[in-house]
């Protein structure tokens, strides 16, 4: 692999939350290749799919109530990170039945306080010992087009999948969330950024069943590259945001979705 100094993340502090996940291996592999030194935090850690200096820690980011213990003993651990990557997908037993036909107010506060408020949480809680270390940060969100596009019903023509209404929520309150954290840390040259990420093959968000056929197909159809994407088309804006080669860009959700929402 050719390497970009302007790349290079030698000397850098990576948190990864979600790290075990489908896109979450992939970046912290990726960051670990470009020489920062990689913390996974998730509840699980598939220890065949990392490299031996890619560090772990078991955090439930859904426990709200007693995450800044956890963090403070992480942080004292291994200080404060230059990179935090959240990729982490907290969600309720009742996820499932997250439709407009079966949804539950409590279901939906329990989602939107597990995913949304975990994700601005732990972006403020870094954001600001960022700025008590003076450590000029870069925070990246993974983020939906679902935040900022209606899902295409066309698209679950054939499955069992419905439309899900907490979750547009929760991406939506994110994509703004980011600029307002932006403004807020800029001063202190703290940069926060999303990616708008586009449906990623494998399994079915917030499941562990794996993608029909048929859904994949007609996802596929509506893209512009009529394919779905994969963890290797994420992980390169990964980088470019986690190094210097980023410096001016903060405030951002980059789009990755192969065209699906251009038309």
């Amino acid at each position: 692999m050719i390497k970009n100094n302007l790349f290079d993340l030698k000397n850098k502090l990576a948190f990864v939350i979600g790290g075990n996940g489908l896109l979450g291996k992939e970046i912290a592999k990726i960051l670990n290749d470009y020489n920062a030194k990689v913390v996974v935090l998730d509840l699980n850690f598939n220890k065949k799919f990392f490299d031996k200096k890619i560090n772990f820690e078991k955090i439930d980011v859904s426990n709200l109530n007693s995450i800044d213990i956890k963090l403070r003993a992480l942080t004292k651990k291994y200080g404060c990170p230059n990179i935090l990557v959240n990729t982490s997908y907290p969600r309720s037993r009742e996820w499932k039945n997250s439709n407009f036909d079966k949804l539950t107010i409590k279901s939906l506060r329990e989602n939107v306080d597990m995913h949304m408020n975990s994700y601005a949480w732990l972006t403020i809680y870094f954001g600001n010992l960022m700025k008590k270390n003076r450590i000029s940060g870069s925070i990246i969100l993974l983020n939906s087009i679902y935040g900022i596009n209606g899902q295409d019903p066309n698209t679950y023509n054939g499955t069992k999948i419905k439309l899900n209404p907490v979750y547009s929520l929760i991406k939506g309150g994110l994509n703004i969330f980011v600029k307002n954290a932006a403004s807020h840390y800029g001063k202190n040259k703290i940069r926060v950024n999303s990616l708008i990420c586009g449906g990623i093959e494998g399994h079915i968000a917030g499941s562990k069943n794996k993608q029909s056929n048929t859904f994949k197909s007609n996802y596929s159809k509506r893209t512009l590259l009529k394919r779905m994407g994969k963890p290797q088309d994420i992980i390169s804006s990964i980088i470019l945001l986690s190094s210097d080669s980023s410096s001016y860009i903060t405030g951002t959700n980059i789009v990755i979705d192969g065209g699906w929402t251009s038309i």
